[in-house]
C-alpha cells in the first residue's frame, strides 16, 4: 500500500504546484500536456489524444474547449472525416510554449530532486511498466510507441 499512497501524494501535490505555476498562462496541470502536444504536432486529430494521454473522450472535449476558449488553439474540421477535428496552436500558444516547457521541467526537477540519473531512468522504466500492467488488466490497448511519451 505504500506505493499507492506515495503515487497519490506525488500526483496530488505536483498538480497543485503545477496549477500555481501555469496559472499566468491561463491553463492548469490537466491541460498543459495537451497544449504541448498540439504545439508540437499542429493538425493532430482530436480523437488521437485518447490514445496518447489515456483519458476519457469527454475529458478531451472539455480540455480542448477550455484551450480554445483561452485562445490557445483552434479546431478545424478534418477534410477526410467531417466528424473529427484537427487541432492547431494559435500564435499566443506558440509565444508561451517555451515558458510552459520551462515550468514543466522545473516541476519535474523538483519531483526528482536528489535522485540520480540512473535512478530517474529506472523510475521512468518502472512507472511505464506499471502503467502497461494496469492498462493490460483493464484491457486498454495502446500502440507500444505511445507508452514512450
Amino acid at each position: 500500500m505504500k506505493i499507492l499512497k506515495w503515487l497519490s501524494v506525488a500526483d496530488r501535490f505536483y498538480k497543485i504546484y503545477l496549477d500555481k505555476q501555469l496559472a499566468p498562462f491561463g491553463i492548469n496541470s490537466s491541460q498543459h500536456m495537451f497544449l504541448i502536444k498540439i504545439c508540437d504536432s499542429p493538425g493532430v486529430l482530436q480523437d488521437s489524444l485518447m490514445d496518447i494521454f489515456y483519458v476519457h473522450p469527454s475529458n478531451i472535449v472539455r480540455t480542448i474547449a477550455a484551450l480554445e476558449k483561452q485562445g490557445l488553439i483552434t479546431r478545424v474540421p478534418n477534410d477526410q472525416d467531417k466528424r473529427t477535428w484537427k487541432l492547431y496552436p494559435t500564435d499566443r500558444a506558440l509565444s508561451v510554449l517555451e515558458e510552459i516547457r520551462a515550468v514543466c521541467a522545473k516541476t519535474e526537477s523538483l519531483l526528482l530532486q536528489g535522485i540520480s540519473e540512473t535512478e530517474k531512468d529506472l523510475l521512468t522504466d518502472l512507472l511505464m511498466r506499471a502503467g502497461k500492467n494496469i492498462t493490460a488488466e483493464l484491457h486498454i490497448e495502446r500502440k507500444e510507441e505511445e507508452f514512450d511519451d
